[in-house]
């Protein structure tokens, strides 16, 4: 397995990967319900680990791999000898596996991410399917060894046709002694046949308390009230992570401030944010920007269809804002649909590079033409 830091699709930039996350927080059902079925003897080959991006799905299959490599089978007739069944997914960071998987020199374990394409230097957009087929050879080891193999495929919606296809032959006729654990954040779009051969694994977002304890946990200084990160980020750690580690929460608080201006919108204080957004090598900050403006949106949208604000403030004054801009059921569809657009159009406006500064301000125009008079 590559540890190149710098070409890992699936950690959160200058998070812990992973792999190396200590703790899981809020997803003790899920834990269970893995320990029940390995403690009746009822393993699946497959397990399909589910739910929004950033819960802790991967933090979870990096766990579940090192104790099915570190956890004997129990081959004993149920003396007063036998292993008792293990209560947790816990396994010493000094065990002889914990220690190799934190090296990434675990032989018995494969984890397929997006990799490099060798022409062009860059990580691909999909999981191809000689990702997948690589996984020929290392499953033909289990018998040499007689040893369990672990792959993790993080995420599996990011495969491509016949990588799926590919895989889901490996599924249909599973190697032995061999688990797969499958990551998606939206299980619907892949193939019927890869779900239906999948026991499935559901995580939850976290509540604004265990966010406040996976942020402690999650090793870097993070900036924001917690409970804020955990309304915005739809109680995702990853979410919360990325907010924060790029000014998330400011940049939102910029974003509400200016919406506080509509349907009049504050033009010199919308160049300023296009602006930000638009400079060179702040690509992330532009996508960030239009992850955040979806997000506004979606919360105007749901108010008005619910009559409810977000219970949780993410920034000051956003309560009173959202019913003003969306104070009927009306209203928020318009909001809704104006969202979908504003969506497509910007998907469209950064695969063409149209200018970002233009971009911005044409999105922030729509939005001050949507708001109610």
């Amino acid at each position: 397995m590559s540890d190149d830091d710098a070409l890992q699709p699936d950690r959160v930039s200058g998070a812990l990967h992973p792999r190396d996350t200590p703790e899981l927080i809020g997803q003790s059902a899920a834990e269970a319900t893995f320990l029940d079925a390995f403690n009746a003897g009822k393993l699946h080959h497959a397990w399909l680990l589910t739910g929004p991006r950033g819960v802790g799905k991967a933090t979870l299959a990096w766990r579940i791999a090192r104790f099915l490599l570190a956890t004997p089978d129990d081959d004993d007739d149920g003396g007063m000898f036998s292993t008792p069944a293990p209560v947790t997914l816990d396994i010493d960071p000094e065990h002889p596996v914990a220690r190799r998987i934190a090296a990434s020199s675990e032989g018995a374990l494969r984890a397929v991410t997006r990799s490099v394409n060798p022409d062009t230097k860059r990580l691909r957009k999909q999981i191809v399917v000689d990702d997948i087929r690589l996984l020929n050879g290392f499953f033909q080891m289990s018998a040499a060894d007689g040893g369990r193999r672990v792959v993790i495929i993080d995420d599996a919606d990011e495969m491509n046709p016949n990588a799926a296809n590919a895989l889901l032959k490996m599924l249909e006729e599973p190697p032995d002694r061999a688990v797969l654990l499958l990551l998606s954040h939206q299980p619907s779009g892949l193939l019927p046949t890869i779900r239906s051969r999948c026991r499935s694994l559901r995580l939850h977002p976290l509540t604004p308390e265990q966010m406040r304890k996976a942020l402690d946990g999650s090793g870097i200084e993070t900036q924001g009230d917690p409970a804020a990160l955990a309304s915005l980020s739809g109680g995702s750690v990853g979410g919360a992570l990325r907010l924060s580690l790029l000014g998330g929460m400011q940049i939102y608080a910029e974003l509400v401030t200016l919406m506080s201006s509509l349907p009049r919108m504050d033009r010199a204080r919308a160049i300023k944010l296009a602006e930000a957004a638009a400079q060179r090598g702040a690509e992330e900050k532009l996508i960030l920007l239009f992850t955040l403006v979806d997000l506004f949106l979606a919360r105007l949208a749901r108010t008005g269809t619910t009559g409810t604000p977000p219970e949780t403030e993410a920034a000051t004054g956003e309560t009173a804002l959202m019913l003003r801009l969306s104070p009927t059921p009306v209203q928020g569809r318009r909001w809704a649909d104006l969202a979908q657009e504003i969506s497509a159009r910007a998907q469209h406006g950064m695969a063409v590079n149209l200018d970002p500064a233009a971009l911005v301000l044409d999105t922030l125009k729509k939005m001050n033409d949507c708001a109610p008079r």
